[in-house]
């Protein structure tokens, strides 16, 4: 995983750079980096940039990467959350070792720093209301103005911490801040807050604090008290750094860590937002976080992604402080790249047809061999049962074909694939005009391998056994969002969704190689695309197939 983030470019990306300038200087002996989500919802392809990041550093300068949660707002936060990004982060292969850190374990630390702090006169407990500290804080361009509460004693302060502490004052009544600078022209500077009083039972201390501390005073301390060296975070986080420095050095770590931001992953027309995904899971607009329309690594992982690709993902996206927008195309190239010479293929018709050979024997079938990979050899071979009653796909018939169909029609002769030359006689529709039958006569010397050269055939369509195949489902999906619209209304801050992002098959028939196929697994649907069993909704009974992406596309990576 290293070497594919070191990759990105012929030399190292910048924060490679400053590692190395550091070990150079000394001040640093043994790389720690870590990933610190909030368990407030599932993770999504911006977060597995970060995980492959931070875990790749650490496996390239042989250090170590921690796993964090940064679970210090209780409001939001869930067990089930916890789980999920856990198997996220496993799956995507960061090495985080045995250990699982949560900030909550070290809650006793972060009340005893914001002790040290006001003893040292650099925090205080401010009665003001939020909207009051609001309107203390000042503008952009003007400077903010000091609380009234801003002076009181070391002796006081202490006192009343410690009641907030002991559940004294109700909720919202006082907070405690640090003592900075409320001219400072970066408006975090600005005495912000660093504890508040919330009665909330926590997932891992349950009711044992009624205070909680912010996640700028949390977040620092947590990186210093697990050593972290290299505290590498998004953009956003680039005018707290500041406030991340000042809480390192008041608090007199010996070895403080550095912070250092590099741009996010955005996709083009693809919700990533924590709280827009809430709204879509709550509103039954999806199955859920892991609905293989989104782009949770959750559904990522159940659309069909795997981890090489999602990090080949992240290496062609690049590694930098400028921010950029990736095409969801990109992610389609790197799976098809990986999953090539992986998966097996096999054929299946997604909307049938019948194609009855009307000079087959009625009591004869044959097995015929196929390639399950002719780009990788080592895949070996497998049988399929070829006999009268074919389906076929309803794409590859045409009563009136237009000019340069070469597929079949009354009259013409194609290959089917892996067998033999077959020329139309025939077809049947119902009251509705749809061909349900089509008629055809084959040639028994044109078998593929017998090296037949008597003629050629423009056509090659696949097929399965009437009798042996499989009968699935399978959900074909487009970009969950309306892309001429783009991501959000700009009049009511909706989303913009696609009606038709999904289309269900029930009636798809697979041929019977892959009849005990597991979740997760995946093949390429010949000439459909490459598809992945899915593991929520498949049973002992019956396969459901999500298709992962088409077969081809014209992007280009660096085009």
């Amino acid at each position: 995983m290293a070497e594919e983030i070191k990759n990105v470019n012929e030399s190292k990306n910048f924060i490679e750079e400053i590692i190395d300038e550091d070990i150079k200087e000394g001040k640093c002996q043994k790389v720690v980096t870590r990933f610190p989500p909030e368990p407030n919802g599932y993770l999504h392809i911006g977060h597995a940039k970060s995980i492959i990041l931070n875990s790749g550093l650490a496996e390239e300068y042989n250090g170590t990467f921690n796993l964090r949660f940064d679970d210090t707002n209780p409001m939001k936060e869930k067990t089930e959350f916890v789980k999920s990004i856990v198997e996220d982060v496993k799956w995507l292969g960061a090495d985080f070792g045995d250990k699982i850190y949560f900030a909550s374990d070290y809650f006793d630390i972060m009340y005893e720093a914001a002790v040290k702090l006001i003893k040292k006169g650099k925090a205080f407990v401010c009665d003001l209301t939020a909207d009051e500290i609001r309107e203390y804080r000042g503008t952009l361009t003007e400077p903010g103005k000091n609380s009234p509460y801003r002076d009181r004693s070391i002796e006081e302060n202490l006192d009343l911490f410690e009641r907030m502490k002991n559940g004294e004052f109700p909720d919202g009544s006082k907070v405690l801040r640090a003592k900075i600078d409320m001219a400072s022209p970066n408006i975090n500077m600005r005495d912000p807050i660093i504890y508040r009083i919330a009665r909330m039972e926590h997932h891992n201390t349950g009711n044992k604090w009624c205070i909680y501390p912010m996640y700028d005073f949390a977040h620092p301390i947590e990186d210093a008290t697990e050593g972290v060296t290299h505290s590498i975070c998004t953009l956003e986080f680039e005018d707290h750094r500041p406030l991340y420095n000042w809480v390192v050095n008041e608090l007199e770590y010996a070895n403080p860590p550095k912070q250092i931001e590099f741009a996010k992953l955005y996709l083009k027309n693809v919700v990533t937002g924590k709280r827009y995904i809430k709204k879509l899971v709550e509103d039954k607009v999806v199955d859920g976080w892991d609905d293989p329309r989104l782009v949770t690594i959750s559904a990522l992982r159940r659309r069909g992604f795997t981890p090489e690709s999602l990090r080949q993902f992240v290496k062609l996206s690049g590694i930098s402080k400028a921010n950029s927008v990736s095409d969801y195309a990109l992610l389609e190239y790197c799976i098809r790249e990986d999953l090539k010479l992986k998966a097996k293929r096999v054929m299946a018709v997604v909307d049938p047809i019948e194609l009855i050979i009307t000079n087959y024997p009625d009591d004869q079938t044959e097995k015929l061999t196929a390639s399950n990979n002719p780009e990788n050899e080592a895949m070996g071979e497998r049988e399929m049962t070829f006999g009268k009653k074919l389906y076929i796909e309803r794409d590859d018939f045409m009563i009136e074909p237009p000019k340069k169909y070469f597929r079949l029609y009354p009259g013409n002769e194609v290959r089917l694939m892996n067998a033999y030359f077959v020329k139309c006689t025939d077809y049947e529709t119902d009251e509705n005009g749809n061909v349900t039958k089509v008629y055809a006569t084959y040639d028994p010397e044109t078998k593929s391998g017998s090296g037949f050269t008597g003629r050629k055939v423009k056509g090659t369509i696949h097929w399965v056994h009437q009798d042996t195949a499989v009968k699935t489902t399978a959900r074909l999906y487009e970009n969950l969002i309306d892309e001429e619209k783009g991501v959000y209304n700009e009049e009511d801050g909706s989303m913009n969704l696609n009606p038709n992002s999904i289309t269900v098959k029930d009636n798809c028939y697979v041929e019977a190689a892959i009849k005990d196929a597991k979740p997760y697994e995946s093949f390429q649907f010949l000439r459909n695309g490459f598809f992945t069993v899915d593991y929520k909704d498949t049973t002992a009974d019956h396969l459901v197939f999500n298709r992962i992406c088409s077969l081809k596309s014209s992007y280009k990576p660096g085009v």
